[in-house]
């Protein structure tokens, strides 16, 4: 995924798609966008950083995983088996993007709502939530909305972007859009050697 902070509005649109589309439980997030004032009174500006899961080449969070519930797919996106995770949050401290959440089990209401209760899809499985139900007491993240991806469709936030500011596709085709935007393109933390698949474009922000 390549990301235009020059063309992001900071309008949230992509962080309530991706909450509409994996039915995300409160303080569980996938993809939030960071807000940050800067410059001097009165040149100030809001500048805005959309933050996922970076989909490293080479996750600290895999290696860090005692029981494998952390892969690295084929595809270069990172999965957690919802199943297999033992909730020790190993992977969660791991992660120098804090693009990781616990799911505790909380619900908006009382008793899930037609929202929350709904049936959706991560990774290649379906899921309903209901009390200790996976993924309940796992950790969870952004996974590039891969149910989507293996159908040839585009993440949730991809088309959900009011400013056209993200561009998703495979980067090992040269003439891809995203492989030709990736190219002026920087990553978050580069000094940690993670090789993340998430790369922005326009003015490089403090890691």
């Amino acid at each position: 995924m390549v990301i235009d902070l020059d063309r992001c509005i900071g309008c949230n649109a992509c962080t309530i798609a991706c909450k509409q589309e994996n039915n995300t439980p409160p303080n569980i997030h996938y993809n939030v966008v960071i807000e940050k004032e800067e410059g001097e009174f009165p040149n100030v500006y809001n500048s805005f950083l959309p933050r996922v899961c970076m989909q490293c080449d080479k996750p600290p969070c895999v290696k860090v995983c005692p029981v494998g519930a952390t892969k690295k797919q084929k595809n270069g996106i990172v999965s957690i088996d919802y199943e297999t995770c033992i909730g020790c949050r190993y992977c969660m401290t791991a992660c120098p993007y804090g693009a990781r959440s616990f799911d505790f089990g909380e619900n908006y209401y009382d008793q899930p709502n037609t929202f929350e209760a709904s049936p959706y899809q991560e990774y290649d499985k379906i899921y309903q939530r209901g009390k200790g139900k996976a993924p309940q007491n796992s950790v969870r993240k952004c996974h590039f909305c891969s149910h989507r991806v293996d159908k040839g469709e585009l993440p949730a936030c991809v088309t959900a972007c009011l400013g056209k500011a993200r561009f998703f596709g495979d980067l090992n085709d040269p003439n891809s859009e995203v492989s030709i935007k990736a190219k002026g393109s920087w990553t978050l933390k580069s000094n940690l050697g993670t090789k993340p698949r998430t790369f922005y474009l326009g003015e490089k922000r403090d890691d």
